[in-house]
């Protein structure tokens, strides 16, 4: 299904990941801590933190170098922060609604499934996840439907991860994950039934780069079903609260520049898509709020279960994590640069709740559009 040669910088991004993280899997935060590369890390840490400045010193220039380098500043941020995703979160790198009383991952299952019905996923489709992450949702929507599904991602580290994890549930048959940029993606004109994307394409320098790709690897009467990253429209680019709660979000969460749905809507149809649905899934007037395991406030915790989850957002369970971190880094077991990773992490979770709280952020604008037959 893939074309052409593994290029120049794909085997740069391997070696520099097998140098990073090792050649073995391991699971759990301190083991995974534990085996990185002391020097690597602090290459990767230093790559990602020198891309940023303070959002009242910060110039166009400087976000035009960051959009410009898209590929190193995404890669280098899940080179640091994938872990502790795993750790905090599980394989599924992304937030859902939730119903009262709902487990947390069950609320999580509940979300790709509304992605996958609405995005008419039905077995033995070959589909497209475009930024897989460890592969929770591929591995989640191939069980749920039958589909084949292959997971494109540009960080090597997840890649191993997620072909793994497959493994483990035997769907190695059902699902391949492969490297690639998804701004030149390496698949052949009209290969894919349907195509997906879960808070994976805000990371691009620009919507219509990574929109008319999709458009181009999807066959004809296709859909492409997504949950995008969007400022809304009461988003003032011009309010310096509002740019710092942006700002926030993009430096703790690896993003290029924060846009919003109208640019995201506007850039599909300018690569050629029939929008057949939209809709702001975060702004639904959900009694139960998509980011309160984020809040850390055990007393809005759904079941016991999600305690764990909500436990390390608290304010004693940020405390315990980051002092963790900070003896590990200083006895040697996790290398220079983790308490950083850390803090950015922190950073970003207060800014997706406070631009939430303000309405001026949804990690979950849904829309499902069509290429023409």
């Amino acid at each position: 299904m893939t074309t052409g040669t593994i290029s120049a910088q794909h085997s740069e991004d391997i070696a520099f990941a097998r140098a990073l993280h090792g050649e073995k899997i391991k699971t759990g935060l301190l083991a995974n801590l534990k085996s990185k590369n002391a020097d690597v890390h602090n290459v990767a840490t230093d790559t990602y933190l020198k891309m940023w400045k303070n959002p009242e010193v910060e110039t166009k220039e400087d976000e035009d170098k960051r959009l410009n380098s898209y590929t190193s500043l995404v890669n280098s941020y899940y080179n640091l922060a994938t872990d502790f995703y795993e750790y905090g979160w599980g394989s599924s790198f992304h937030f859902c609604r939730f119903h009262i009383g709902e487990e947390f991952f069950r609320a999580i299952a509940r979300h790709e499934h509304y992605l996958a019905a609405n995005t008419e996923i039905k077995s033995n489709m070959r589909v497209l996840d475009v930024g897989c992450g460890v592969g929770g949702p591929a591995r989640e929507i191939a069980h749920f439907t039958g589909a084949h599904v292959t997971g494109l991602n540009n960080n090597a580290y997840q890649v191993q991860r997620a072909t793994h994890y497959a493994a483990k549930e035997l769907l190695q048959d059902q699902t391949e994950f492969v490297k690639g940029n998804f701004m030149e993606m390496p698949f052949e004109d009209n290969t894919f039934d349907a195509v997906y994307a879960i808070e994976a394409t805000c990371h691009a320098p620009v919507f219509e780069g990574v929109y008319g790709e999709i458009f181009r690897v999807l066959k004809p009467g296709g859909s492409f079903g997504c949950y995008e990253w969007c400022m809304t429209e009461h988003f003032d680019e011009n309010n310096p609260q509002h740019r710092e709660i942006a700002h926030n979000i993009e430096i703790g969460n690896g993003i290029p520049k924060m846009r919003k749905t109208s640019e995201c809507l506007q850039a599909l149809k300018n690569v050629g898509f029939d929008v057949v649905m939209e809709q702001d899934l975060a702004n639904m007037g959900d009694s139960v709020k998509w980011y309160y395991p984020l809040e850390g406030d055990l007393r809005k915790c759904q079941t016991m279960r999600d305690v764990l989850t909500t436990l390390a957002m608290t304010k004693v369970g940020r405390f315990t994590t980051t002092n963790f971190v900070r003896v590990l880094e200083k006895i040697g077991l996790a290398p220079k640069g983790t308490v950083e990773t850390q803090k950015f992490l922190e950073t970003a979770a207060d800014a997706l709740v406070a631009g939430a709280q303000q309405n001026l952020f949804t990690p979950m604008f849904f829309f499902v559009a069509k290429k023409p037959e």
